[in-house]
């Protein structure tokens, strides 16, 4: 419940009163005062003061203050103004009319002037106005320059406007060394600058720099955006150009530095900066000084806690904030190295190590100014620094806990003496909820301690620093003079961001040398050259690239040449040397070549900034050297250092690290998911569905289901079938487990830990068309759900977060509290729901599957019907399974070039990325289009060959495009991904390779919309996109074109035709299946199998086994019909072996005729194929000259027949060509038989001989024209007219990536039953028990017998073969001469392969 006050407060510059609306809430007391930007002049917060004013009963007198009219207002015109406002409820319009009727003029006018004094004491921002001239009534000697053209040309006539003098101020010299600057006498606000050239000529400026400094010293650059250095000037020399500052600038001082001019005229300038007046509370401490802040033991907490300040230093470390509280909990904020650290500490003793929690800030050391404010609430911090706010999470113990003391500066009361330096500089407005600490401080409040040295006011040392910002830069300073000759001694800071740079260079007169200071490798090294060799050479320091000041000495007296960098932390070395400078000193840089003869630098340049220089213990000044009275320099700025630091805050996204140099950053995105200049775009695809259309098959992949956006990858299993593509997302208990009864006991709860982080989990699921998730129970005197009328004894949680309770099983609905049994009407008890419910001695199982998409995944399950005695039950949560991407198939189709679909303005300011698919047969189309005021963002199809991407953010048009070798227009799917950030847009076509263009180092970078984004076309309905676009994504998020398509003229959902550029996915004869989503692949034709008829069907023959197809289809027998079988002409025999057994036949296939045709290895090693074509004639054998098949290793066989015309190929080898004798008619063909043939009555004697020895080894992708035997036997045994005879073990031994197929083979028998699933009793072999002591009794159990059994097997195993080999052997010298065994031992590959069959 919020409530309204208003209370009055006089503007400092305009002398009145204006009201100030104050909503309080009772959770956190939010202020709406002074209004917020609303646009219009009467906000939501006007009306909340007006309606305060109306909204009593009890007649008041409020006064309002117009300038210097009082004006009064009775409670009943109060009323009546308001109701002009907003009228209440209920009221009718003859109320109003009656109303009206008794308005006066006088109260009209009362209304009107309450409007125009809100709006004119806060204008559209609703702030006070802060737009005063502040320049105008400036005298003459708040202005200095760098130089001017005369007397007349001086800097106090630069006023806007004015014509005093000659019009304005224009320098003696116009280059970019002048400088205007303005002293405004005291810290000032300042929201705007404008500028006009000197009147009544051709001298005016068409850019320049604005600086800002407190003391007149260390100025500070104003930048836009962060980044953008130059404001746009004027045209001509009298119409005035007002810029508005983004960011209000406080300080004393401005300067203005001309960049260029008109080139017909020189520099000339008249300005005006618009502002009003500042004031603050300041503090100064010392290190050692401190403000204690403690609050009253009575005093009511609240529920959270704000801090604001605003600090300046020049030292890069110190406490600036320390709060304690109760439990000897505390909170610090220090400064480390120039960056604010938010630290906890659990106890008192400043001995235990902090822990941190967050870093926020860079380069704070720098004397300047830097906002400080942290929000406490329940659970987590609101930090601030400057503009940059970071949210942090809090340990739970905070949630509760109350400042007790706050220090200021630094740490009081710890009891070790060894504390840290406290904060060493200036403070202002410190605020605590509220409260001005250092107002309290000034009048000795009790509540404020001051520790130490405190002074309420800012003393700011000088510090004259100078910026090299480029390859020009360089600072000439005169070396030694004759009494310092004999030795040389120079000293510098410096800090930079590049590894390499020249910091120091002097010739050495006397030796005849040079000597070269420089960085390599973030490290100082000193070189002494003569004559093209290396004198000397020394290193020190390391890490000096880190941004941080580091100090420098150069010291030769006596012989001794020492280099210190950072002394104080031991970066020295020596060397037996004596140099003595010469007579210039070049620090930074050298003059350009024809120049100077006397400065070399054969490094990089230096960029960074140097100040406390010294030559022989002498500072240097460096204003005398900005006056051009010491030295020379080129390219500087002096007075001030420009390092910015580029990784704060960090653009690299997704945790990628960043690292910069002085003009560029770069972000190291190695093991983070994301690639690109900023590691903004997903290297992952965001489904498995997206993954099976790149062709990928099933295997554990990682998915990104938002791409760019902050949810993470997640490892997810890929199960891509030929009908489905699941996502299967395992957790810790998908085993059965089996429960013991308790008695007496509670329920029994589990809780189930997803392998994944919560927010990808439900990402998943929602992004996924359907997901699933088995639930099993298994009981025996254990119920499950009772009846729907009581309660039941388990239910399960599902859904977000901890989950939702559910009582309901697999296979049910919500909310039924039932069964799937008590859905379909079969339950073993009618009476109830369950089979569980019947509470019966004998087994039962409920399972089923949930398939609610808003109940998944199971969080928990709670188990309670298992108190007695005889209770026992098992349950199996399975794992989560989901298919279909909504997204990736989100299509529309646009059927004119007129026509689009239209979005909200797409929000991308810094970084953004477009993806989407498009097919069609125009050669041009807009893709996108997004317009702003000025900035604009286009995707287009430029030609039939090319895509280009287009986009402005204020620095002029850019296009990035791609040209493509192969037409765009065919009708076939493309992906495009364009994307574009603060460093650069980069466009990726298909697999092309990507194009890039970089971004103005010194640009604006906020890309700022305004209009709708259209889809399709543009806003002038030109150049409209004919085709389809599929899963557009911008930033991760998929726009829903089907659901604007069904409401929007000439485009519709959906797009047809996928198998145009996906069907070359089908492989092995595999077709390609339209899908309304997609597409699958019917492998029914094809002897192979898989999502993509890519996976070989393999199986492992023993001599024993045989399988037989009997044909019959197209060739089958028509019953009570004369007619024939039918026959052939032709054939098309392919199949891959394995095998150590010669001779051998693979493959036979026999007639009604007692025709044949038969492919054996014969005793050679090599390949037969016998035909046998005319029953009346012998068999007519075909031999391959190809050797060695008997080898063990994978054969491919292909044989293709046309009549009498046969070719055989094996391998890669060359194809053989063959020619029959016979007719070229195979007859009524019977059946086709792999392995041991048993019926050899029609064979030939030899070759019924080698029939019955079996064959062993590996058989693969066996296909006879359209029918593949094997694969129909393997997977379709049931279905199929085959039959199978002795063990046939399916296997991988087909695959061509296994050098040793046997060992890795991994064998799933036909027959293997692992346990009865009609009784419902659980798998024993699959259940775990809870107790683990019985767990470890069944195990011990269970290996002694497997051993035993494992022994035996073996033992029986070689009896085995031993008599199989004797067998063997006597076949061996019985056989025939033409097919007498090789000398290989068939033990070989008994060895090869039988051993796994007892593993199994």
């Amino acid at each position: 419940m919020k409530t309204c006050s208003c209370r009055q407060k006089r503007t400092r510059q305009l002398n009145k009163t204006s009201f100030l609306c104050l909503v309080r809430s009772n959770e956190e007391q939010p202020t709406c005062s002074p209004p917020s930007r609303a646009g219009k002049c009467l906000s939501e917060e006007t009306r909340c003061c007006l309606n305060h004013l109306t909204g009593s009963l009890q007649a008041f007198h409020t006064i309002l203050t117009l300038g210097f009219e009082e004006i009064s207002l009775g409670a009943g015109e109060e009323r009546l103004a308001v109701s002009l406002l907003q009228q209440p409820p209920g009221f009718s319009a003859a109320s109003r009319r009656f109303i009206m009727g008794l308005w006066t003029k006088r109260v009209a006018g009362i209304i009107a002037q309450v409007a125009l004094l809100l709006c004119s004491s806060y204008g559209t921002t609703g702030e006070e106005v802060c737009d005063s001239a502040l320049v105008s009534n400036l005298p003459p000697s708040s202005f200095r320059s760098s130089s001017q053209l005369s007397s007349s040309h001086a800097p106090g006539f630069a006023k806007l406007n004015r014509r005093e003098g000659a019009g304005g101020w224009s320098p003696l010299t116009s280059d970019r060394y002048q400088w205007l600057e303005v002293d405004l006498g005291e810290r000032t606000k300042i929201t705007a600058v404008a500028t006009q050239g000197r009147y009544g000529s051709s001298d005016w400026l068409t850019s320049y720099l604005l600086m800002f400094s407190d003391t007149g010293h260390n100025w500070k650059q104003y930048r836009q955006e962060d980044s953008i250095g130059s404001f746009p000037g004027n045209s001509n020399a009298d119409s005035v150009v007002q810029y508005k500052l983004q960011q209000p600038a406080i300080h004393r001082f401005l300067r203005l530095i001309p960049l260029d001019w008109n080139p017909s005229g020189r520099i000339g300038l008249r300005l005006e900066t618009y502002g009003c007046p500042y004031t603050s509370d300041v503090v100064s401490l010392d290190g050692s000084s401190s403000l204690v802040y403690r609050l009253s033991p009575g005093l009511r907490r609240t529920s959270g806690d704000v801090v604001s300040l605003k600090f300046k230093t020049l030292r890069n470390s110190g406490t600036l904030l320390h709060a304690e509280g109760e439990g000897g909990l505390s909170l610090s904020l220090e400064l480390e190295r120039g960056k604010l650290q938010l630290l906890l500490r659990q106890d008192r003793t400043s001995s235990s190590e902090p822990r941190r929690l967050a870093s926020l800030g860079s380069l704070l050391d720098d004397q300047h100014w830097h906002h400080l404010a942290v929000e406490r609430r329940s659970s987590h911090l609101n930090l601030t620094v400057d503009k940059h706010t970071e949210r942090v999470q809090i340990p739970a113990e905070f949630s509760r806990w109350d400042i007790e003391q706050l220090s200021v500066g630094g740490v009081q009361d710890l009891s070790s003496p060894d504390t840290k330096r406290g904060f060493h500089g200036c403070l202002e407005n410190l605020l605590y909820n509220g409260l001005n600490l250092i107002e309290l401080a000034k009048h000795n409040d009790h509540q404020v301690t001051v520790v130490g040295n405190v002074t309420f006011s800012c003393a700011e040392p000088v510090s004259v620093a100078v910026t090299f910002p480029g390859p020009q830069s360089f600072l000439q300073l005169p070396g030694a003079t004759a009494s310092s000759l004999g030795g040389t001694s120079v000293g510098f800071q410096f800090r930079t961001w590049n590894k390499a740079g020249l910091l120091l260079t002097f010739a050495l007169p006397r030796e005849g040398g040079v000597v070269w200071l420089y960085l390599s490798e973030a490290r100082l090294r000193l070189q002494i050259h003569k004559a093209g060799r290396a004198l000397l050479e020394l290193g020190a320091g390391s890490a000096l690239n880190d941004g941080q000041w580091h100090s420098v000495e150069l010291n030769s007296r006596w012989g001794r040449l020492t280099v210190a960098v950072d002394e104080e932390e031991g970066g020295v070395t020596h060397a037996s040397f004596s140099i003595t400078a010469g007579s210039q000193l070049f620090f930074g840089g050298c003059p350009a070549e024809e120049d100077s003869q006397e400065c070399k630098n054969p490094f990089n340049i230096f960029q960074g900034c140097m100040r406390l220089l010294s030559l022989e213990n002498q500072p240097v000044d460096l204003i005398k050297v900005q006056q051009r009275l010491l030295g020379n320099y080129s390219h500087l700025q002096i007075d001030m250092c420009g390092i910015l630091d580029r990784c704060s805050p960090s653009r690299c996204e997704h945790g990628g690290r960043c690292s910069q140099s002085w003009t560029v950053f770069h972000c190291n995105c190695s093991d983070s998911g994301y690639s690109g200049a900023t590691c903004h775009s997903s290297v992952y695809e965001q489904s498995c569905e997206a993954y099976k259309h790149n062709g990928n098959t099933s295997g554990h992949f990682y998915i990104d289901v938002d791409g760019s956006g902050p949810i993470k990858p997640q490892l997810v299993y890929c199960n891509m079938t030929e009908e489905t593509t699941w996502m299967v997302i395992q957790h810790n208990n998908t085993e059965f487990t089996r429960l013991r009864a308790s008695p007496g006991g509670n329920q029994h709860s589990v809780h189930f830990d997803y392998f994944t982080e919560e927010e990808q989990l439900l990402a998943a699921i929602s992004q996924s068309e359907h997901c699933e998730q088995e639930l099993s129970y298994h009981c025996r005197k254990s119920r499950l759900l009772n009846t729907p009328e009581g309660s039941p004894f388990s239910w399960w949680l599902g859904g977000p977060g901890p989950g939702r309770v559910q009582a309901y099983w697999g296979g049910a609905q919500p909310g039924s509290q039932q069964c799937a049994c008590g859905l379909q009407g079969d339950c073993v008890d009618p009476q109830h729901y369950c089979n569980c419910d019947a509470d019966r001695m004998e087994w039962a199982e409920d399972s089923g599957l949930l398939t609610h998409k808003e109940s998944l995944p199971i969080r928990s399950l709670v188990l309670g019907d298992l108190q007695r005695p005889e209770s026992e039950a098992a349950y199996r949560v399975g794992p989560l399974r989901c298919h279909g991407d909504k997204n990736f198939w989100n299509a529309a189709f646009f059927d004119k070039e007129t026509s689009y679909l239209h979005f909200p303005t797409f929000h991308g300011e810094l970084s953004a990325d477009i993806s989407f698919l498009f097919k069609t047969t125009a050669s041009s189309g807009v893709f996108l289009e997004n317009l702003g005021i000025k900035d604009f963002i286009r995707i287009e199809l430029s030609s039939s060959t090319q895509v280009v991407f287009s986009f402005d953010v204020g620095n002029g048009p850019l296009e990035v495009r791609v040209e493509s070798s192969v037409p765009l227009n065919d009708n076939r799917w493309h992906r495009v991904r364009a994307e574009r950030n603060v460093k650069e847009a980069s466009l990726r076509l298909d697999e092309l390779p990507a194009a890039t263009q970089e971004a103005p180092a010194d640009g604006h970078f906020h890309l700022q919309l305004n209009s709708q984004l259209f889809i399709g076309g543009t806003a002038s309905r030109q150049k409209g996109f004919q085709g389809c676009i599929r899963s557009l994504q911008l930033n991760g998020v998929t726009l829903d074109l089907e659901e604007r398509a069904r409401i929007t003229p000439g485009v519709r959902p959906g797009c047809p035709g996928h198998c145009s550029s996906y069907g070359s996915f089908c492989q092995n004869q595999g077709r390609c299946v339209e899908r309304a989503s997609g597409f699958h692949c019917d492998c029914s034709l094809s002897a192979y199998t898989g999502v993509f008829c890519h996976t070989e069907v393999s199986a492992s023959f023993k001599s024993e086994t045989s399988v037989s197809y009997t044909f019959k289809a197209p060739f089958q027998l028509r019953r009570n019909s004369s007619v024939l079988p039918s026959s052939t002409y032709s054939e098309v025999i392919s199949l891959s072996f394995r095998t150590n057994q010669s001779p051998a036949v693979l493959f036979y296939v026999s007639s009604y005729d007692r025709e044949y045709l038969a492919l054996l290895i014969n005793k050679h090693d090599k390949l037969e194929v016998r035909y046998k074509l005319d029953s009346s004639r012998d068999a007519e054998v075909l031999r391959s000259r190809v050797r060695s098949l008997a080898n063990g290793q994978l054969h491919t066989v292909t044989i293709r027949r046309l009549t009498d015309s046969v070719s055989v190929q094996i391998d890669q080898n060359a194809r053989e060509e063959f020619n029959l004798t016979s007719e070229g008619e195979f007859s009524a063909v019977k059946s086709l038989v792999l392995g041991r043939l048993h019926e050899s009555d029609d064979l030939d004697p030899d070759l019924a001989r080698l029939a019955s020895l079996g064959f062993t080894g590996c058989l693969s992708v066996v296909h006879f024209n359209s029918i593949s035997p094997l694969k129909a036997a393997l997977l379709h045994p049931d279905t199929s007219p085959v039959v199978i005879t002795g063990p046939l073990l399916q296997s991988n031994c087909g695959s061509s990536a296994s050098a040793n197929p046997y060992a890795a083979e991994n064998t799933h028998h036909l027959s293997d039953q692992t346990g009865s699933v009609g009784s419902g009793q659980p798998l024993v072999n699959a259940i775990r028990t809870d107790s683990a002591l019985i767990g470890g009794v069944i195990a011990v159990v269970i290996f002694v017998v497997v051993t035993g059994l494992a022994i035996t097997a073996r033992f029986l195993y070689r009896r085995k073969e031993t008599y199989r080999n004797q067998e063997v052997k006597g076949v061996k010298q019985e056989d025939s001469q033409d097919f007498p065994f090789n000398n290989q031992a068939d033990s070989q590959n008994a060895s090869g392969e039988n051993p796994k069959e007892y593993f199994i």
